[in-house]
């Protein structure tokens, strides 16, 4: 080949009447996808009090005593593999081999995956929506937009139903932007980054409007104002990033040690209620507040970051990594960045606890960073998870600043998601 030869010419930027022809699609499927984030919520929040309100209630057992936190995860446990060795497709894949964003699923697979989703939320499972939700929607905007357009690219509906539920998580489109961002830099074809994201952008944007309009969704702690950063706050960030990193890479080395033994029941209705029997026990030695997926318990830690003590929030925090541990192992569907949120919360006020010195707002937001690091693997979702539970853009800077050792320490070292082998429980 000849050196000196000029190097074709890059392909051309869509332009302006190519992408409009995404605009109605975006929108109907972030809507969409918005709506079924909320009806699983709903209907799961509604199932929660039924299940650790009216019926404790009326058989005179204590709320969150540990008798009824044992008797209940282990009967969801029970319930949840009943429903995934019956339903059709299982209800999807081991979720110990997924992510957040995958291939889509058979839409077939659905409806299974939603019940035992709302089984789980209600039930106090450590586990977040966002995973099984995020499946659900790219295999109805795969199914119905494949039919709709069969000449679209299929990466085209895996982008929508992606960005619309996220979108729709956080509230933002913001967080979808992120994200996608880290997969879409790379993906060949014309046009730049945004040009990519201007579809998946509008999905988000209508998901996290909608989610915004009906459910107003906060993720502001409560957490004390932060006062302004000062040369001893570089320190703190530095140290409890790469701590609260380490802690939860230990529940990521364990991960398949973990899934391994559950596996060895050879059944999905034994491995999850054994599973929500350890998540029972580890609920009544942690406390209600380690239960569920974490976000409104991590608010009530933090609106009190004296309320307990250090030794406290460290069981809080190891308790709820080994529920995370456990739930994410055995079988049951959800997602780990909420759960993930509430350890690193846990953690910093730990920290704060010990070292009154640290100011708690930013030792929880950089305990927060570690942790999710470590667990998501995603730079971008965890810095600005990390930044949107504070309304505080002082702490940004610190949080970049704590990002390098952190990732340092978790970069090129084993997920906390495992490459498919042999056949998942069935």
């Amino acid at each position: 080949m000849n050196a000196d030869a000029p190097s074709a010419p890059p392909a051309p930027a869509p332009s302006a009447r190519a992408l409009l022809p995404l605009v109605a699609p975006a929108l109907l499927v972030g809507v969409a996808s918005a709506l079924v984030l909320l009806g699983v919520s709903v209907v799961a929040e509604r199932f929660e009090d039924v299940l650790w309100g009216t019926l404790p209630d009326a058989l005179g057992v204590g709320r969150y005593s540990a008798l009824w936190i044992i008797v209940m995860l282990t009967a969801t446990g029970l319930t949840v593999g009943i429903v995934v060795r019956q339903v059709h497709g299982h209800a999807g894949p081991d979720p110990a081999t997924t992510g957040l964003v995958d291939a889509p699923m058979p839409a077939g697979v659905v409806p299974g995956l939603l019940v035992v989703t709302v089984l789980a939320l209600a039930g106090g499972v450590s586990l977040g929506p966002e995973n099984p939700i995020t499946a659900a929607n790219i295999a109805l905007a795969y199914w119905l937009g494949r039919r709709a357009a069969p000449g679209a690219p299929a990466a085209l509906w895996v982008g929508l139903g992606a960005a619309g539920t996220i979108g729709a998580l956080f509230g933002t489109p913001v967080a979808a932007a992120l994200i996608l961002t880290e997969t879409m830099a790379a993906r060949p074809g014309p046009g730049t980054l945004w040009d990519k994201l201007f579809g998946p952008l509008i999905a988000a944007g209508a998901g996290g409007l909608t989610t915004v309009l009906i459910a107003r969704p906060t993720f502001d702690l409560g957490l004390p104002k932060y006062p302004g950063t000062h040369w001893g706050d570089l320190l703190t960030a530095l140290v409890i990033a790469p701590l609260a990193a380490a802690l939860a890479m230990a529940a990521v080395y364990a991960f398949p040690y973990v899934h391994a033994l559950f596996r060895r029941l050879r059944h999905p209705v034994l491995a999850l209620t054994a599973g929500g029997l350890v998540l029972g026990l580890l609920g009544a030695l942690g406390g209600h507040l380690t239960l569920f997926k974490g976000l409104s318990e991590a608010r009530t830690l933090a609106e009190r970051p004296d309320g307990w003590s250090a030794g406290s929030f460290a069981l809080m925090a190891v308790v709820k990594l080994a529920a995370l541990l456990t739930a994410a192992a055995c079988g049951f569907r959800g997602g780990r960045i909420f759960p993930a949120v509430f350890v690193g919360v846990a953690l910093g006020l730990c920290a704060h606890a010990l070292v009154p010195a640290a100011q708690p707002t930013l030792a929880v937001v950089c305990g927060v960073l570690g942790v999710l690091l470590a667990v998501t693997r995603q730079g971008w979702l965890s810095l600005f998870t990390a930044a949107v539970l504070v309304a505080d853009p002082n702490v940004l800077p610190l949080l970049c600043v704590a990002t390098l050792p952190a990732w340092l320490l978790v970069t090129g070292r084993p997920r906390m998601q495992l490459r498919e082998y042999g056949t998942a429980l069935r």
